[in-house]
Protein backbone atom coordinates (compact mmCIF):
# COMPACT_ATOMS: atom_id res chain seq x y z
CA UNK A 1 0.00 0.00 0.00
CA UNK A 2 1.36 3.44 -0.93
CA UNK A 3 2.19 5.70 1.99
CA UNK A 4 -0.21 8.57 2.57
CA UNK A 5 1.14 12.04 1.67
CA UNK A 6 2.20 14.02 4.72
CA UNK A 7 -0.35 16.55 5.97
CA UNK A 8 0.73 19.88 7.46
CA UNK A 9 -0.80 21.29 10.63
CA UNK A 10 0.71 24.75 11.03
CA UNK A 11 0.40 26.77 14.23
CA UNK A 12 1.36 30.18 12.82
CA UNK A 13 0.88 32.16 16.03
CA UNK A 14 0.68 35.94 15.98
CA UNK A 15 3.11 37.83 18.28
CA UNK A 16 4.81 34.83 19.90
CA UNK A 17 8.38 35.46 21.05
CA UNK A 18 10.35 32.30 21.52
CA UNK A 19 12.00 33.18 24.82
CA UNK A 20 8.63 33.03 26.64
CA UNK A 21 8.19 29.34 25.78
CA UNK A 22 9.46 26.91 28.40
CA UNK A 23 11.01 24.70 25.70
CA UNK A 24 13.24 27.67 24.84
CA UNK A 25 14.42 27.94 28.43
CA UNK A 26 11.86 30.26 29.98
CA UNK A 27 11.51 29.79 33.74
CA UNK A 28 7.72 29.64 33.77
CA UNK A 29 5.98 26.51 32.47
CA UNK A 30 4.04 28.36 29.79
CA UNK A 31 3.99 25.71 27.06
CA UNK A 32 4.00 22.08 28.28
CA UNK A 33 2.21 20.74 25.18
CA UNK A 34 4.38 22.66 22.73
CA UNK A 35 7.34 21.48 24.80
CA UNK A 36 6.40 17.88 24.06
CA UNK A 37 6.41 18.63 20.35
CA UNK A 38 9.86 20.16 20.70
CA UNK A 39 11.15 17.20 22.71
CA UNK A 40 9.89 14.77 20.06
CA UNK A 41 11.05 16.77 17.06
CA UNK A 42 13.41 19.54 15.98
CA UNK A 43 13.57 22.95 17.66
CA UNK A 44 15.54 25.72 15.96
CA UNK A 45 17.22 27.84 18.61
CA UNK A 46 17.98 30.82 16.37
CA UNK A 47 14.86 31.40 14.31
CA UNK A 48 14.11 35.02 13.36
CA UNK A 49 11.34 37.05 11.79
CA UNK A 50 13.40 39.74 10.06
CA UNK A 51 10.46 41.76 8.70
CA UNK A 52 8.10 43.31 11.21
CA UNK A 53 5.02 43.47 11.53
CA UNK A 54 2.18 41.11 10.55
CA UNK A 55 1.72 41.75 6.83
CA UNK A 56 5.37 41.20 5.83
CA UNK A 57 5.74 38.43 8.41
CA UNK A 58 2.96 36.21 7.09
CA UNK A 59 3.66 37.14 3.46
CA UNK A 60 7.22 35.88 3.83
CA UNK A 61 6.13 32.85 5.85
CA UNK A 62 3.73 31.77 3.08
CA UNK A 63 5.93 32.48 0.05
CA UNK A 64 9.56 31.90 1.03
CA UNK A 65 10.31 35.37 -0.38
CA UNK A 66 11.88 38.37 1.35
CA UNK A 67 10.33 41.83 1.58
CA UNK A 68 12.19 43.04 -1.49
CA UNK A 69 10.38 40.39 -3.56
CA UNK A 70 6.94 40.50 -1.93
CA UNK A 71 6.85 44.28 -1.60
CA UNK A 72 5.07 43.78 1.74
CA UNK A 73 6.93 45.79 4.36
CA UNK A 74 4.29 47.59 6.43
CA UNK A 75 0.87 47.05 8.00
CA UNK A 76 -1.06 48.98 5.40
CA UNK A 77 0.51 47.48 2.27
CA UNK A 78 -0.58 49.14 -0.98
CA UNK A 79 -1.10 45.94 -2.96
CA UNK A 80 -1.50 42.19 -2.40
CA UNK A 81 1.10 39.64 -3.34
CA UNK A 82 1.81 39.55 -7.04
CA UNK A 83 0.26 36.61 -8.83
CA UNK A 84 3.66 35.38 -10.01
CA UNK A 85 4.58 34.59 -6.39
CA UNK A 86 2.93 31.28 -5.46
CA UNK A 87 1.94 30.73 -1.86
CA UNK A 88 2.41 27.50 0.07
CA UNK A 89 -1.23 26.37 -0.37
CA UNK A 90 -1.03 27.06 -4.12
CA UNK A 91 2.14 24.99 -4.44
CA UNK A 92 0.62 22.16 -2.43
CA UNK A 93 -2.56 22.25 -4.52
CA UNK A 94 -0.47 21.05 -7.46
CA UNK A 95 0.25 17.92 -5.40
CA UNK A 96 -3.38 17.19 -4.56
CA UNK A 97 -3.60 19.04 -1.24
CA UNK A 98 -6.59 20.95 0.06
CA UNK A 99 -6.07 23.83 2.45
CA UNK A 100 -7.88 25.80 5.12
CA UNK A 101 -6.76 29.01 6.78
CA UNK A 102 -8.27 30.06 10.10
CA UNK A 103 -7.60 33.62 11.20
CA UNK A 104 -7.52 35.44 7.87
CA UNK A 105 -10.20 36.14 5.28
CA UNK A 106 -8.13 35.95 2.10
CA UNK A 107 -6.86 39.12 0.49
CA UNK A 108 -3.15 39.41 1.14
CA UNK A 109 -2.82 35.79 2.23
CA UNK A 110 -4.27 34.24 -0.88
CA UNK A 111 -4.25 30.68 -2.13
CA UNK A 112 -6.18 28.72 0.50
CA UNK A 113 -9.22 26.74 -0.57
CA UNK A 114 -11.17 27.74 2.53
CA UNK A 115 -11.01 30.65 4.97
CA UNK A 116 -12.51 30.98 8.43
CA UNK A 117 -12.28 33.85 10.90
CA UNK A 118 -13.02 33.95 14.63
CA UNK A 119 -13.44 36.51 17.37
CA UNK A 120 -10.02 37.54 18.66
CA UNK A 121 -10.62 41.01 20.07
CA UNK A 122 -12.20 42.51 23.16
CA UNK A 123 -11.62 44.82 26.11
CA UNK A 124 -11.67 44.90 29.90
CA UNK A 125 -15.47 45.08 30.09
CA UNK A 126 -15.83 41.98 27.91
CA UNK A 127 -13.15 39.88 29.59
CA UNK A 128 -12.12 37.13 29.49
CA UNK A 129 -11.19 36.72 25.84
CA UNK A 130 -11.46 33.11 24.68
CA UNK A 131 -9.43 33.55 21.52
CA UNK A 132 -8.00 30.04 21.30
CA UNK A 133 -11.33 28.39 22.15
CA UNK A 134 -12.99 30.46 19.43
CA UNK A 135 -10.31 29.28 17.02
CA UNK A 136 -10.83 25.67 18.09
CA UNK A 137 -14.53 25.94 17.30
CA UNK A 138 -13.49 26.49 13.68
CA UNK A 139 -10.29 24.43 13.61
CA UNK A 140 -11.57 21.09 14.86
CA UNK A 141 -14.49 20.82 12.38
CA UNK A 142 -12.07 21.91 9.64
CA UNK A 143 -9.62 19.21 10.69
CA UNK A 144 -12.38 16.59 10.63
CA UNK A 145 -13.49 17.73 7.18
CA UNK A 146 -9.94 17.67 5.80
CA UNK A 147 -9.12 14.25 7.23
CA UNK A 148 -9.87 12.30 4.08
CA UNK A 149 -7.23 13.86 1.82
CA UNK A 150 -3.78 15.47 2.02
CA UNK A 151 -4.20 18.84 3.71
CA UNK A 152 -2.66 22.05 4.97
CA UNK A 153 -4.42 23.48 8.02
CA UNK A 154 -3.01 26.92 8.81
CA UNK A 155 -3.97 28.38 12.19
CA UNK A 156 -3.31 31.97 13.18
CA UNK A 157 -3.66 32.04 16.96
CA UNK A 158 -4.05 35.56 18.37
CA UNK A 159 -3.58 34.84 22.07
CA UNK A 160 -0.12 36.42 22.58
CA UNK A 161 -1.33 39.51 20.68
CA UNK A 162 -2.76 42.22 22.91
CA UNK A 163 -5.23 42.51 24.57
CA UNK A 164 -3.88 39.96 27.06
CA UNK A 165 -7.07 38.86 28.85
CA UNK A 166 -7.06 35.05 29.17
CA UNK A 167 -9.81 33.13 30.98
CA UNK A 168 -9.39 31.47 34.34
CA UNK A 169 -7.58 29.65 35.78
CA UNK A 170 -4.85 30.83 33.40
CA UNK A 171 -5.29 34.47 34.42
CA UNK A 172 -4.07 33.56 37.91
CA UNK A 173 -1.41 31.07 36.89
CA UNK A 174 1.56 33.44 37.13
CA UNK A 175 0.31 36.35 39.26
CA UNK A 176 -1.05 36.59 42.80
CA UNK A 177 -0.53 40.25 43.60
CA UNK A 178 -2.66 43.37 43.41
CA UNK A 179 -2.42 44.89 39.91
CA UNK A 180 -3.65 48.23 41.31
CA UNK A 181 -1.49 48.39 44.44
CA UNK A 182 -0.93 51.92 45.65
CA UNK A 183 2.63 53.17 45.55
CA UNK A 184 3.64 50.97 42.63
CA UNK A 185 4.93 53.25 39.86
CA UNK A 186 5.96 50.62 37.31
CA UNK A 187 3.09 51.39 34.91
CA UNK A 188 3.68 55.15 34.93
CA UNK A 189 5.99 55.16 31.87
CA UNK A 190 3.56 52.92 30.00
CA UNK A 191 0.69 55.39 30.28
CA UNK A 192 3.03 58.32 29.78
CA UNK A 193 3.32 57.26 26.14
CA UNK A 194 0.20 59.04 24.88
CA UNK A 195 -0.23 57.38 21.42
CA UNK A 196 -1.05 54.04 23.08
CA UNK A 197 -2.40 55.18 26.47
CA UNK A 198 -6.09 55.00 25.54
CA UNK A 199 -5.64 51.61 23.91
CA UNK A 200 -3.92 50.19 26.99
CA UNK A 201 -6.61 51.66 29.25
CA UNK A 202 -9.26 49.88 27.18
CA UNK A 203 -8.07 46.42 28.22
CA UNK A 204 -6.09 46.78 31.44
CA UNK A 205 -7.58 46.99 34.95
CA UNK A 206 -8.73 50.52 35.81
CA UNK A 207 -5.91 52.35 37.64
CA UNK A 208 -3.49 49.47 37.09
CA UNK A 209 -0.08 50.21 38.63
CA UNK A 210 1.89 46.95 38.47
CA UNK A 211 3.59 46.14 35.18
CA UNK A 212 4.17 42.59 36.39
CA UNK A 213 0.45 41.94 36.00
CA UNK A 214 0.68 42.70 32.27
CA UNK A 215 3.81 40.57 31.86
CA UNK A 216 2.10 37.70 33.65
CA UNK A 217 -0.96 38.00 31.42
CA UNK A 218 1.19 37.61 28.29
CA UNK A 219 2.61 34.40 29.75
CA UNK A 220 -0.88 33.30 30.78
CA UNK A 221 -2.14 33.81 27.23
CA UNK A 222 0.56 31.44 25.99
CA UNK A 223 -0.36 28.85 28.62
CA UNK A 224 -4.04 29.13 27.72
CA UNK A 225 -3.29 28.82 24.01
CA UNK A 226 -1.02 25.86 24.70
CA UNK A 227 -3.85 24.02 26.48
CA UNK A 228 -6.19 24.69 23.55
CA UNK A 229 -3.54 23.49 21.09
CA UNK A 230 -3.50 20.23 23.05
CA UNK A 231 -7.18 19.77 22.15
CA UNK A 232 -6.35 20.03 18.44
CA UNK A 233 -3.48 17.57 18.82
CA UNK A 234 -5.76 15.17 20.67
CA UNK A 235 -8.31 15.29 17.88
CA UNK A 236 -5.55 14.78 15.31
CA UNK A 237 -4.58 11.60 17.14
CA UNK A 238 -8.19 10.43 17.50
CA UNK A 239 -8.61 10.74 13.74
CA UNK A 240 -5.61 8.49 13.23
CA UNK A 241 -3.66 11.27 11.51
CA UNK A 242 -0.84 11.96 13.94
CA UNK A 243 1.83 9.87 12.20
CA UNK A 244 0.84 11.25 8.79
CA UNK A 245 0.96 14.90 9.86
CA UNK A 246 3.86 17.32 10.13
CA UNK A 247 3.21 19.80 12.95
CA UNK A 248 4.82 23.22 12.62
CA UNK A 249 5.00 25.89 15.34
CA UNK A 250 6.18 29.37 14.39
CA UNK A 251 5.14 33.06 14.47
CA UNK A 252 4.99 36.13 12.25
CA UNK A 253 7.02 38.17 14.77
CA UNK A 254 7.71 38.43 18.47
CA UNK A 255 6.40 40.92 21.01
CA UNK A 256 8.03 43.71 22.99
CA UNK A 257 6.82 43.70 26.57
CA UNK A 258 8.62 46.03 29.00
CA UNK A 259 11.71 46.55 26.87
CA UNK A 260 12.88 49.65 24.96
CA UNK A 261 9.74 51.72 25.70
CA UNK A 262 7.88 49.75 23.00
CA UNK A 263 5.34 48.47 25.48
CA UNK A 264 3.13 45.46 24.69
CA UNK A 265 3.37 45.77 20.94
CA UNK A 266 5.46 44.54 18.00
CA UNK A 267 7.38 47.47 16.65
CA UNK A 268 11.08 48.21 16.63
CA UNK A 269 13.77 45.82 15.44
CA UNK A 270 15.02 44.85 18.89
CA UNK A 271 15.50 41.18 19.66
CA UNK A 272 12.15 40.57 21.42
CA UNK A 273 10.33 41.45 18.19
CA UNK A 274 12.63 39.49 15.89
CA UNK A 275 12.98 36.22 17.79
CA UNK A 276 10.29 33.63 17.06
CA UNK A 277 10.03 29.85 17.48
CA UNK A 278 10.34 27.18 14.84
CA UNK A 279 9.48 23.63 15.86
CA UNK A 280 8.96 20.71 13.44
CA UNK A 281 7.39 17.51 14.72
CA UNK A 282 6.16 14.31 13.12
CA UNK A 283 6.27 11.06 15.08
CA UNK A 284 8.33 8.40 13.37
CA UNK A 285 9.80 10.72 10.75
CA UNK A 286 13.53 9.87 10.61
CA UNK A 287 14.25 13.27 9.05
CA UNK A 288 13.29 14.94 12.33
CA UNK A 289 15.40 13.42 15.12
CA UNK A 290 13.75 13.79 18.52
CA UNK A 291 15.30 16.47 20.69
CA UNK A 292 17.56 17.99 18.03
CA UNK A 293 18.14 21.73 18.59
CA UNK A 294 20.13 23.26 15.71
CA UNK A 295 21.75 26.59 16.52
CA UNK A 296 22.01 27.71 12.88
CA UNK A 297 20.34 30.95 11.81
CA UNK A 298 16.94 30.34 10.21
CA UNK A 299 14.57 33.01 8.87
CA UNK A 300 10.86 33.10 8.02
CA UNK A 301 11.66 32.85 4.29
CA UNK A 302 13.18 29.43 4.99
CA UNK A 303 9.88 27.93 6.18
CA UNK A 304 8.29 27.11 2.80
CA UNK A 305 11.47 25.60 1.26
CA UNK A 306 11.97 23.55 4.41
CA UNK A 307 8.43 22.15 4.34
CA UNK A 308 8.65 21.28 0.65
CA UNK A 309 11.97 19.55 1.24
CA UNK A 310 10.51 17.55 4.13
CA UNK A 311 7.54 16.51 1.99
CA UNK A 312 9.88 15.36 -0.77
CA UNK A 313 8.79 17.94 -3.34
CA UNK A 314 12.28 18.52 -4.71
CA UNK A 315 10.97 19.70 -8.08
CA UNK A 316 9.32 22.70 -6.47
CA UNK A 317 12.58 23.70 -4.85
CA UNK A 318 14.10 23.95 -8.32
CA UNK A 319 11.17 25.35 -10.30
CA UNK A 320 9.79 27.94 -7.84
CA UNK A 321 11.85 30.98 -6.92
CA UNK A 322 12.62 31.36 -3.22
CA UNK A 323 14.81 33.72 -1.25
CA UNK A 324 14.93 31.30 1.67
CA UNK A 325 16.67 27.95 1.78
CA UNK A 326 15.60 24.61 3.22
CA UNK A 327 16.79 24.11 6.78
CA UNK A 328 16.99 20.35 6.30
CA UNK A 329 20.71 20.36 5.29
CA UNK A 330 21.29 22.12 8.63
CA UNK A 331 19.29 19.44 10.45
CA UNK A 332 21.28 16.69 8.72
CA UNK A 333 24.58 18.40 9.51
CA UNK A 334 25.40 18.85 5.83
CA UNK A 335 25.77 22.63 6.19
CA UNK A 336 27.11 24.79 8.99
CA UNK A 337 24.87 27.70 7.97
CA UNK A 338 23.10 29.29 5.06
CA UNK A 339 23.77 32.76 6.46
CA UNK A 340 25.46 34.54 9.32
CA UNK A 341 23.94 38.02 8.81
CA UNK A 342 20.68 39.39 7.48
CA UNK A 343 18.60 42.45 6.63
CA UNK A 344 15.87 43.60 9.03
CA UNK A 345 12.96 46.02 8.60
CA UNK A 346 10.21 47.50 10.74
CA UNK A 347 7.36 49.61 9.46
CA UNK A 348 4.59 49.43 12.03
CA UNK A 349 4.35 52.91 13.50
CA UNK A 350 7.73 54.10 12.15
CA UNK A 351 10.14 53.14 9.36
CA UNK A 352 13.42 51.52 10.25
CA UNK A 353 15.79 49.06 8.67
CA UNK A 354 19.04 47.50 9.72
CA UNK A 355 21.59 44.75 9.57
CA UNK A 356 22.15 41.94 12.07
CA UNK A 357 25.26 39.80 12.50
CA UNK A 358 26.12 37.36 15.32
CA UNK A 359 27.90 40.22 17.11
CA UNK A 360 26.37 43.46 15.87
CA UNK A 361 23.00 45.01 15.17
CA UNK A 362 22.63 48.25 13.24
CA UNK A 363 19.27 50.08 13.32
CA UNK A 364 18.86 52.95 10.87
CA UNK A 365 15.76 55.16 11.20
CA UNK A 366 14.28 56.53 7.98
CA UNK A 367 12.02 58.98 9.77
CA UNK A 368 11.89 60.48 13.29
CA UNK A 369 11.36 57.87 15.98
CA UNK A 370 8.17 58.49 17.93
CA UNK A 371 9.93 57.22 21.07
CA UNK A 372 12.61 59.89 20.47
CA UNK A 373 15.36 57.34 20.06
CA UNK A 374 18.49 58.31 18.14
CA UNK A 375 18.42 57.97 14.34
CA UNK A 376 21.22 55.40 14.37
CA UNK A 377 21.61 52.61 16.93
CA UNK A 378 24.39 50.06 17.23
CA UNK A 379 24.45 47.18 19.71
CA UNK A 380 27.04 44.55 20.53
CA UNK A 381 24.78 41.52 20.90
CA UNK A 382 27.50 39.40 22.51
CA UNK A 383 28.40 41.85 25.27
CA UNK A 384 24.99 43.52 25.45
CA UNK A 385 22.27 40.98 24.50
CA UNK A 386 19.52 43.19 25.98
CA UNK A 387 20.52 46.05 23.63
CA UNK A 388 20.85 48.62 26.38
CA UNK A 389 24.03 50.43 25.33
CA UNK A 390 23.93 52.28 22.00
CA UNK A 391 27.49 52.32 20.62
CA UNK A 392 26.78 54.25 17.42
CA UNK A 393 28.76 57.31 18.46
CA UNK A 394 31.58 55.30 20.05
CA UNK A 395 31.98 52.89 17.11
CA UNK A 396 31.41 54.96 13.94
CA UNK A 397 33.61 52.64 11.87
CA UNK A 398 31.39 49.68 12.74
CA UNK A 399 28.29 51.71 11.83
CA UNK A 400 29.87 52.62 8.49
CA UNK A 401 30.87 49.02 7.76
CA UNK A 402 27.44 47.57 8.59
CA UNK A 403 25.55 50.28 6.72
CA UNK A 404 27.67 49.65 3.63
CA UNK A 405 26.90 45.93 3.81
CA UNK A 406 23.21 46.64 4.25
CA UNK A 407 23.07 49.07 1.32
CA UNK A 408 25.02 46.73 -0.95
CA UNK A 409 22.53 43.97 -0.15
CA UNK A 410 19.60 46.31 -0.84
CA UNK A 411 21.12 47.39 -4.16
CA UNK A 412 21.73 43.77 -5.14
CA UNK A 413 18.15 42.75 -4.33
CA UNK A 414 16.67 45.74 -6.18
CA UNK A 415 18.58 44.73 -9.30
CA UNK A 416 17.43 41.12 -8.93
CA UNK A 417 13.76 41.93 -8.41
CA UNK A 418 13.49 44.94 -10.70
CA UNK A 419 11.10 46.44 -8.13
CA UNK A 420 11.32 49.63 -6.05
CA UNK A 421 12.49 49.43 -2.46
CA UNK A 422 9.22 48.81 -0.55
CA UNK A 423 10.32 50.59 2.61
CA UNK A 424 10.80 53.75 0.58
CA UNK A 425 7.31 53.39 -0.88
CA UNK A 426 5.29 52.94 2.30
CA UNK A 427 3.32 55.66 3.98
CA UNK A 428 5.35 57.85 6.34
CA UNK A 429 4.35 59.86 9.37
CA UNK A 430 2.99 58.63 12.68
CA UNK A 431 -0.11 60.80 12.36
CA UNK A 432 -1.11 58.80 9.26
CA UNK A 433 -0.81 55.46 11.03
CA UNK A 434 -2.35 55.88 14.45
CA UNK A 435 -5.08 58.05 15.89
CA UNK A 436 -7.94 56.70 17.92
CA UNK A 437 -8.06 53.49 19.91
CA UNK A 438 -10.17 52.02 17.12
CA UNK A 439 -7.55 52.84 14.53
CA UNK A 440 -4.82 51.25 16.62
CA UNK A 441 -6.88 48.10 17.15
CA UNK A 442 -7.77 47.84 13.47
CA UNK A 443 -4.18 48.23 12.31
CA UNK A 444 -2.67 45.99 14.97
CA UNK A 445 -5.11 43.22 14.06
CA UNK A 446 -3.85 43.05 10.48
Amino acid sequence: MAKRPTNILMFAVDSLRRDRLSCYGYGRATSPHIDRLAAGGVLFENMFSPYVPTTPGYSTMLTGRDVMATGQVCLGAKHPLHKDQPTLPEILREHGYVSTCIGFDGGFYRGFDNYETYEGWGDWEHRPLRKAENLNEKAIPALEELAGEPFLLFLRHMDPHSPYLPPGPFDQMFYSGDPCAKGNKSMAPVFAFKPFADYFASWMPPRVTDINWVLAMYDSEIAYMDACIARILTRLNELGLAEDTLVVVTSDHGETLDEHDCYFDHHGTYEPTLMVPLILYQPGNPQLPAGLRPKNYVLLEDVVPTLLDLLGFKKDLRSVEFDGRSAMPLVRGERANWRSEFYITECTWMRKRGWRTPQWKLIDALEPDFHHKPPVELYNLIEDPLELSNLAKKQPEVVKYLKERMLRWVEKRLKETGKPDPIMQCEVGLDKRIGTVGTAKKLQAR
